[in-house]
């Protein structure tokens, strides 16, 4: 009998071979500078990082890497960020313009929207949105970087870091990354831009785009659908706590920074983490515990869906805290902005956020055995890896051959989906056509 591949299961092996060839490509002697050489293994993780869009390095891609092999980074995460079956669906578009049954099922499980979007509309959309943001972005820290780089090395580093921004991918061209812009609320605030790009989610950029053209045509519809205003309430509200906690812990202190600057520092980390981008304005090993927990927890949340963006996901979290509320109230259903949450949803974010509880916890544990890191770096680093967000305290390019391996099923299960993940281990079950009876158990 003939095996077949489910929609996630043929994503997961693309995602599988696009790796692969990236690492075959890192390997080769043109990717490395001078007359070094990369590690199998070492490639393998570069490769998996970028795919991914994690931005975990067990080597500095500014020097280690030439030209080409930073070119190559930049495919890798171009192409995992926005999604390889998109790529193919242009592919497809340009031959035969039209889907294939297969092809749309791979490009439903990889691009979240409403059923109500017609699919070929919504791809063109989102190819629309990446490339301004992409673009406009590239523009910008080109301008940005030129006053200290030549123009050439500007404007690969403005193109870079813009791509590795929207794609969240946090790969930067610098060991510290943008530590040296710190203080540059022009810079700061260029990379907030593309990142929320990146992290809010295409069907919101493409929900506030017909807002706001509904708003100067007079036209419908005037207002924004019940789950942009889910994200863009718990997203503000996450980048403001977040703020918030790591200003009030004095990150920044350390260095006589006025309360601007630490202000700007603060923001900028939190946005980082919340929408899983990876880039840090500080050195995110000197940062004390109530911080690193903060950040855990951004980076555990995440982005918004079907976005690039990793982490479990604002909504996930969102249904589970009103999941909550209900119980605590006694209510029988969850609902917000005076709209039910249908019992699928709910069961989804609840098997979501159990599911990727139990991933981090069985990786800290696997790390433990393995490293012999503090326990907070070695919690850090597994919650970064999981939600492919690529902050690190410093340990990353310490870590064994075993602790790579973990890192990297770690950032694909976090690409993924840790619920996708699930379903192409265990299959499809076919539905009862019975129920057992009602049986009691006590809990609490």
């Amino acid at each position: 009998m003939t095996k077949t591949f489910t929609p996630i299961q043929t994503l997961l092996l693309g995602f599988v071979v696009l790796i692969l060839l990236g690492t075959f490509l890192l390997q080769l002697p043109t990717s490395a500078n001078g007359e070094q050489k990369t590690a199998f293994l070492d490639a393998l993780f570069t490769a998996a990082s970028a795919v991914t869009t994690t931005g975990l390095v067990v080597v500095d891609t500014g020097t280690h890497y030439s030209a080409f092999g930073q070119v190559v980074v930049l495919f890798l995460f171009q192409v995992g960020g926005l999604g390889y079956m998109i790529f193919i669906t242009l592919i497809s578009l340009g031959i035969v313009g039209r889907f294939s049954v297969s092809g749309r099922l791979l490009l439903i499980e990889s691009i979240a929207r409403p059923k109500t979007i017609e699919i070929r509309k919504f791809v063109k959309a989102v190819i629309v949105f990446a490339a301004a943001f992409e673009l406009l972005g590239s523009v910008l820290l080109t301008l940005v970087f030129a006053q200290k780089l030549p123009l050439g090395e500007a404007v690969f580093s403005g193109v870079f870091h813009s791509v590795s921004a929207f794609c969240t991918a946090g790969f930067s061209l610098y060991a510290d990354s943008f530590i040296p812009y710190h203080d540059d609320g022009v810079a700061n605030l260029i990379v907030a831009l593309i990142t929320i790009g990146g992290g809010i989610g295409f069907f919101v950029l493409y929900d506030l785009a017909r807002f706001f053209r509904g708003l100067l045509r007079k036209d419908y519809p005037r207002k924004i659908s019940d789950h942009s205003k889910l994200v863009l309430t718990l997203s503000g509200l996450l980048m403001v706590v977040g703020t918030l906690v790591l200003f009030s812990v004095g990150e920044g202190t350390k260095q006589g920074e006025s309360l601007s600057d630490r202000f700007l520092t603060a923001s900028f980390q939190a946005l980082s983490a919340s929408t899983t981008t990876g880039f840090n304005s500080i050195d995110i090993g000197s940062m004390q515990a109530l911080s690193l927990v903060c950040l855990m927890v951004l980076m555990f949340i995440g982005a918004c869906p079907g976005g690039t963006g990793g982490g479990i996901k604002t909504t996930t979290f969102g249904i589970i805290l009103l999941f909550i509320r209900s119980v605590l109230t006694n209510r029988g259903d969850v609902s917000a902005f005076r709209r039910t949450i249908v019992l699928h949803t709910v069961r989804k974010a609840l098997g979501i956020g159990l599911i990727a509880s139990l991933y981090l916890g069985v990786l800290v544990l696997a790390l433990s055995i393995s490293e012999n890191f503090p326990f907070m770096s070695i919690v850090f680093e597994a919650t970064s890896a999981l939600g492919t967000v690529g902050l690190s305290t410093g340990v990353t390019s310490s870590l064994s051959a075993t602790a790579k391996i973990l890192i990297m099923i770690a950032m694909l299960i976090g690409r993924i989906g840790p619920l996708a993940i699930g379903y192409s281990l265990v299959g499809r079950f076919k539905p009862k056509g019975y129920e057992y009876p009602t049986g009691n158990v006590m809990v609490g």
